[in-house]
């Protein structure tokens, strides 16, 4: 990014090594926040309290919808901003980015006040018991109460700055808030013996510290940037594309959460040390999928470009080449779960009947992953691409219309393990699917340039 210019990069630079330059900051971004994520869950551990860890997994699924309103805003907005610059129309750029950013806070913020104001019938719905209650309870009001416009707000400005090549930008602001958190769990937790609640107030204050860092990088990009952040840029013209395309992205993330809340519904069924497993597992599981979201948060913004520019050869190459790459990643991703398991569930809960059971639950879904980093870099191309109906529709039938039925037979005729092998049974049912809608995409491109009298692509 030092060495060449930002239309180089989208346009001449080869394949693989534009798609690093914008993935491999996302990428290291990414495991930050992941490994951030996963020391709340390994500091919460050190009690050996089983119920706290249950507390903290009935309430991410929730948490995690903040993620929904950040992609619907920022992925949204970023797609629609590529595809203006590589169209060529740079004086709509700061109206999109105002109103992504502006757009996002209004529905946080009801988001946030509705949480607050239904709280108790909310955890009671996720499946909190009499003993861990009140810990989700404590870390619901954090995270997503006081937390939750700051929350949104980074991960949307981050995804704005990619729309314009600023990966390394993006990911320092990222990483800033991942790091900062890292440090504030174990000072407020023990040093300061806040204990439980120490861990929500650092997730809070590490967010809020993030926006503050991204808002000086956006001060000293004044006059290399054609994003605002002014609210006297607010269009609501914008607000269909945006929602066109930020919508799969959102529902993806919806619905998969929608999906968990309904596993921790009804593995608390089982009893609570089903949910402290399943949680723990969960956390691990999202490093390699972490890393495979960063990935797509890189090659997106050369897609797009490209795609509006109507050089579909080169945004065929930056495609092929990251779902190759996700692929091995996500394959040592598995070998390595798989033969380390209970040793790494160790590592986070000593309580031997919760570290056992979850060894057995992270062996199974880890054979899912490479499937779901494939199906999700194919929805993630063609939301560059624009195509917000397909992509939508794909997300909509993965993560909605199979996964949680299939939750609920599998529970009814297998039981506890059966809910972890439905991931895998969806991703393996989906693959065709996203393929073929892919497959059908790229022909009508050709077609439509063999008409036009160009040349095949």
């Amino acid at each position: 990014m030092d060495e060449v210019s930002e239309k180089e990069l989208f346009e001449t630079v080869p394949a693989h090594k534009a798609v690093a330059a914008l993935a491999i900051p996302s990428i290291i971004s990414q495991v930050v926040s992941i490994i951030y994520n996963l020391a709340d869950t390994f500091f919460i551990g050190q009690f050996g309290n089983p119920y706290m860890v249950a507390g903290v997994t009935l309430v991410s699924p929730w948490f995690n919808l903040l993620t929904a309103l950040g992609n619907l805003f920022g992925i949204g907005g970023s797609s629609l901003i590529s595809r203006q610059l590589g169209s060529g129309q740079h004086r709509e750029v700061k109206q999109v980015a105002a109103f992504s950013l502006y757009g996002g806070m209004g529905m946080t913020f009801l988001f946030s006040m509705l949480t607050l104001c239904f709280r108790a019938p909310l955890l009671r719905f996720l499946g909190a018991s009499d003993e861990n209650f009140a810990y989700a309870q404590t870390y619901l009001l954090w995270v997503v109460v006081i937390g939750g416009i700051p929350t949104m707000l980074s991960m949307t400005l981050a995804h704005l700055l990619r729309s314009e090549g600023h990966a390394k930008h993006a990911s320092a602001g990222m990483m800033f808030g991942g790091i900062l958190n890292l440090i504030l769990d174990p000072l407020l937790m023990f040093v300061a013996g806040m204990g439980f609640v120490g861990s929500a107030i650092a997730t809070a204050c590490s967010n809020l510290a993030s926006v503050l860092f991204f808002l000086v990088i956006f001060y000293r990009l004044q006059g290399k940037t054609m994003l605002s952040l002014s609210i006297h840029n607010v269009s609501i013209k914008f607000a269909r594309p945006i929602f066109s395309v930020g919508i799969a992205s959102a529902m993806m993330t919806v619905l998969a959460n929608a999906s968990n809340m309904v596993i921790v519904k009804l593995a608390s069924g089982y009893g609570d040390i089903p949910v402290a497993a399943y949680g723990i597992v969960k956390r691990i599981d999202l490093f390699p999928l972490g890393i495979c979201m960063g990935l797509c948060q890189g090659f997106m913004p050369l897609v797009g470009y490209n795609y509006a520019a109507k050089n579909y050869k080169r945004m065929r190459q930056i495609s092929v080449f990251s779902w190759k790459t996700a692929m091995a990643i996500a394959a040592c991703f598995v070998v390595c779960f798989f033969s380390f398991a209970p040793w790494i569930m160790q590592a986070f809960i000593q309580e031997a009947q919760t570290s056992v059971l979850g060894a057995s639950f992270l062996r199974i879904a880890c054979l899912a992953v490479p499937l779901t980093a494939v199906n999700a870099l194919i929805i993630y191309t063609m939301q560059a691409m624009g195509k917000g109906s397909q992509a939508t529709f794909m997300t909509v039938c993965r993560q909605g219309l199979l996964n949680i039925p299939c939750l609920l037979l599998m529970n009814w005729s297998v039981g506890l393990y059966g809910m972890i092998w439905t991931q895998l049974i969806i991703e393996t049912l989906m693959l065709p699917v996203t393929i073929g809608m892919y497959a059908v995409t790229w022909r009508r491109l050709t077609n439509r340039e063999l008409s036009k009298g160009g040349k095949t692509v």
